[in-house]
C-alpha cells in the first residue's frame, strides 16, 4: 500500500505510505492520483487533505527509482502536482517532520498548507549536482520570498517550520499547528471547503526590488563558493526566471536546466557519492536485522591527540568515555587539548556552553587497566608498533568483562594477529579513525578473520552514532585508505627523480582538485611516519622499490611541520609552505648521482600518473575481497584522502575517463624505465572490465 485513502467527516485524507521516508515513487504517485479523483467522484467529499505516513510528509523523490523509467512514468511528479492543483475540490497538504525535494514541491502545488512545528523543509537537489524540477524553482520564491527561497535551493539545507512561518507576508504555511496535526488540517479543510476560487502559488508574483542587482551578486557569490560545480549557478538563474518569465516559461526553463544538470559528470559524481554511501553501510555476507551489542561505556587507551580525538566523538554522542594512560602528566595533557578543542567550538559559537560541560562530565580517566573492565567497547590508540600492540591487548583480554569489544586504531598492521594476542578473537575488531579523529568522517571498519557478525554489525551501527560514514576493510597491510596511497606516494617520489619539484606536483594535483598534494600533506603528518614504513617494508618486501628521495630527506631531521622544514621550509607559527633551495638542490644531487637527466614533465602526466596508480591498487583491493565494492574504495577517498568530491572519488573517475583509456595510459607509464613497470601491470580486475567495455559501477 504506497497512500492509502479514507473519509472522515466529509473530508478526503490521503496518506502517503512508502517507507521510509514517503518516497514519491511511481506506484505511491499512482496511488494519489487515483485518491484525487476518487475524492473529486464523491458528493459528500467537500475537500481533500494529503499528508505521509510515519516520521515524514514526504522526503521527495524514491530514491530506488533514480535514473530508471519509473522516475518518468506517468504520472510523472510534474503531472501529479498539476493534477492536485487543478482539482476541483479544495486541497490541503498537511506537513510533518521531514517535507523536502518532492515532498516540498507536492505541497506547494496544493491549494493550502498546514505543518507542524518542528518540520524540516528543504530543497536538497543542489546536493546531487542538480536543482527541484518539479517545479521548486518557480514556485517557491513565489510563497516565501526571494531571498530567502534562493537561500534555501542555493545551500540544499533544510529550514525549521516555524522560522519559515514568522517570514513577514510568506505564503507557505496557512496555518502552524500544534498538538494533533490531523485534527488541525481537517478542522481547517472544513473551514475552507466552500471557499472559491482555489489559491494557487502559481499566480502569486514573485518580485525583487532590486532584481538585477540582486541576482548579479547572488551569481558572482555562489561562483566562487562553488566554482567547481555547475548547479548553484543554474538555480540561480532558474529563480531569476521566476521574477522575469511568465509561471509556464519559467517551468519551461527549470525543466531543460534540470535534464542539462542531469548529465554533468559533477551530478553523476555527487549521486555516485550519494549512493556509495548508503551501500557502504550494507555488509554482504551479515544481514541488516543481526542482533548488536549494547555500547554504554567506552574506554580509550591512549590521551594523545589520536585518543583525545576518539574520545571527543562518543562525547559528542553523549556516550561515557574513560581514558587510560601510563602517566598522570600525559593524562593531563591529553584532557588539556581535548578541553581546549571544545573551547575553540564554544568561541566560534559551534557549542553552548552547557553542552560543553555536559560532555566534559562523561569523561573520566585512570591510571590502572583494572578500571576499565565494565566498559562496553574498548578502542587502543598507542604507538604503531606490534610489541606495543601486544602488551595492550594481553592486558586488556586479563580485565574485559565478557562480550565487551576489544578494537585497535591500528592504520597498518595485521589485525589477525593483534586478535590472536587474546583468548577472544571473535570480539576483536579495527576501528581505524583518521586525524583529526573527532573531525574527520571516515572510520575504516577492519574485520578479522575471526570478528563476529554482531560485533561487525554494532561497530557499523555505533559508526553511524558517532556520525561516521564506515567503510569495512578485510585484512592487509595497510587496509583500504594506506595501502594505496603507498602506490601514490611511491608515484610522487619517482616523478621528484625524474625532474619534477614538490610544488609542481602538488600544484598540479591540488588544480586537480585535492585538498592537498602529497608534499605538502607528508609535511603535515609528518615524514618520520612514512620513513618508519618504509624501513619495515625494506625488510618485509625488499623487491618493492621507492624512491630514496624521501628517506633522504628524513636523514635531514625534515620531518614537517612540527620541525619547521620538511619538502618546504616554514616560519613558525605558520602553516604556509615555501619552497625550499635545500630541497631542491638534495634533489639535484640525488638525479646525478643515479645518472638521471631531469626532464619536463607535464600536469597531466603528474596527475594521471598519481591517480591511476590508486585506481589499479583499488582494483586488486576490490579482486582480493578486501573491500566488498569499487564505492566503497571511493567513499574512503572522499571522506578520508581528501579527493575532490565532485570527481566522485578514484575510481568514479577511472569510470568517467573509460577503463580503456586508463589502461592504455598505464601501458605508456610501464615503458618509462624510471618508474616500476610491474605495478603498471592493470590489476585483472581493471584488466578484465576494460577488455569487456564496461565499468567498475
Amino acid at each position: 500500500m504506497s497512500a492509502s485513502y479514507e473519509v472522515r467527516g466529509g473530508i478526503a485524507v490521503i496518506t502517503l505510505n512508502n517507507p521510509p521516508v514517503n518516497g514519491l515513487g511511481y506506484d505511491t504517485r499512482k496511488a494519489v492520483a487515483e485518491g484525487l479523483e476518487k475524492a473529486e467522484d464523491d458528493a459528500a467529499v467537500k475537500a481533500i487533505v494529503i499528508t505521509g505516513a510515519g516520521k515524514a510528509f514526504s522526503g521527495g523523490a524514491d530514491i530506488k527509482e533514480f535514473g530508471s523509467p519509473k522516475a518518468l512514468a506517468e504520472p510523472n511528479l510534474l503531472s501529479l502536482i498539476a493534477r492536485v492543483e487543478g482539482a476541483s475540490k479544495p486541497v490541503v497538504a498537511a506537513i510533518h517532520t521531514v517535507c523536502m525535494g518532492g515532498g516540498l514541491e507536492l505541497a506547494l502545488g496544493c491549494h493550502y498548507r498546514v505543518v507542524s512545528p518542528g518540520a524540516q523543509i528543504a530543497l536538497p537537489e543542489v546536493k546531487l549536482g542538480i536543482l527541484p524540477g518539479a517545479g521548486g524553482t518557480q514556485r517557491l520564491p513565489r510563497a516565501i520570498g526571494v531571498e530567502a527561497a534562493l537561500n534555501m535551493i542555493v545551500s540544499g539545507e533544510p529550514v525549521k517550520s516555524e522560522l519559515l512561518a514568522q517570514i513577514p507576508g510568506q505564503k507557505l504555511f496557512d496555518r502552524v499547528i500544534e498538538g494533533d496535526l490531523m485534527q488541525g488540517a481537517i478542522a481547517f479543510a472544513n473551514e475552507i471547503a466552500a471557499a472559491r476560487p482555489l489559491p494557487m502559488v502559481r499566480d502569486l508574483k514573485a518580485k525583487h526590488h532590486d532584481g538585477d542587482a540582486y541576482f548579479g551578486f547572488a551569481r558572482n557569490t555562489v561562483k566562487a563558493m562553488a566554482k567547481n560545480f555547475p548547479a548553484p549557478v543554474r538555480c540561480v538563474d532558474a529563480v531569476e526566471q521566476a521574477t522575469k518569465a511568465k509561471f509556464d516559461d519559467g517551468m519551461k526553463h527549470e525543466r531543460e536546466a534540470f535534464a542539462a544538470l542531469m548529465i554533468t559528470p559533477e551530478s553523476k559524481a555527487l549521486r555516485h557519492a550519494f549512493f556509495a554511501e548508503r551501500a557502504a553501510s550494507k555488509v554482504p555476507d551479515v544481514p541488516e536485522d543481526t542482533p548488536i551489542r549494547d555500547i554504554r561505556k567506552v574506554a580509550v587507551i591512549g590521551a594523545g591527540t589520536m585518543g583525545g580525538g576518539i574520545s571527543m566523538n562518543f562525547l559528542n554522542a553523549g556516550i561515557p568515555v574513560v581514558i587510560l594512560e601510563m602517566k598522570q602528566e600525559a593524562l593531563d595533557k591529553g584532557i588539556a587539548i581535548i578541553r581546549k578543542n571544545y573551547e575553540a567550538q564554544v568561541k566560534k559559537g559551534k557549542l553552548k556552553e552547557d553542552k560543553y560541560a555536559e560532555r566534559m562530565a562523561l569523561l573520566s580517566t585512570t591510571l590502572s587497566y583494572a578500571e576499565l573492565g565494565d566498559a562496553d567497547l574498548v578502542i587502543e590508540a598507542v604507538f604503531e608498533e606490534i610489541s606495543v600492540k601486544q602488551k595492550v591487548f594481553e592486558s586488556l583480554d586479563a580485565v574485559m568483562k565478557p562480550g565487551a569489544i576489544l578494537a585497535s586504531n591500528t592504520s597498518t598492521l595485521d589485525l589477525d594477529k593483534i586478535a590472536a594476542f587474546t583468548k577472544r578473537p571473535q570480539d576483536v575488531i579495527g576501528m581505524h579513525f583518521f586525524s583529526p579523529a573527532n573531525v574527520m568522517k571516515l572510520l575504516e571498519v577492519v574485520r578479522g578473520a575471526k570478528t563476529a557478525p554482531d560485533v561487525l554489525m554494532t561497530v557499523m551501527k555505533l559508526g553511524k552514532k558517532i556520525k561516521k560514514t564506515c567503510v569495512v576493510s578485510g585484512v592487509c597491510d595497510g587496509f583500504i585508505g594506506n595501502r594505496m596511497i603507498e602506490q601514490y606516494s611511491r608515484q610522487a617520489g619517482f616523478l621528484l627523480e625524474e625532474g619534477c619539484t614538490p610544488q609542481q606536483v602538488d600544484k598540479a594535483v591540488e588544480k586537480f582538485g585535492f585538498a592537498m598534494g602529497p608534499f605538502r600533506m607528508g609535511d603535515l603528518a609528518g615524514n618520520d611516519i612514512g620513513w618508519a614504513i618504509r624501513k619495515r617494508r625494506y625488510v618485509e618486501k625488499p623487491n618493492l622499490r621507492y624512491s630514496k628521495t624521501a628517506d633522504l630527506l628524513c636523514e635531514l631531521g625534515r620531518y614537517g611541520q612540527k620541525t619547521g622544514a620538511g619538502w618546504y621550509d616554514y616560519v613558525p607559527g605558520k602553516r604556509d609552505a615555501i619552497p625550499s633551495e635545500l630541497v631542491n638542490d638534495m634533489l639535484g644531487k640525488h638525479r646525478a648521482a643515479l645518472g638521471i637527466t631531469p626532464r619536463k614533465i607535464s600536469d597531466d602526466e603528474i596527475v594521471h600518473r598519481l591517480v591511476y596508480s590508486l585506481v589499479n591498487e583499488g582494483a586488486r583491493i576490490v579482486e582480493e575481497g578486501i573491500a566488498s565494492r569499487a564505492s566503497d574504495i571511493d567513499m574512503v577517498y572522499l571522506t578520508g584522502y581528501g579527493f575532490p568530491l565532485w570527481r566522485g572519488g578514484p575510481m568514479n573517475y577511472a569510470d568517467t575517463v573509460g577503463l580503456w583509456n586508463v589502461v592504455q595510459a598505464m601501458k605508456k607509464f610501464a615503458k618509462n624505465p624510471a618508474d616500476d613497470a610491474g605495478f603498471w601491470q592493470p590489476a585483472p580486475l581493471l584488466a578484465r572490465l576494460a577488455a569487456e567495455g564496461k565499468s567498475f559501477s
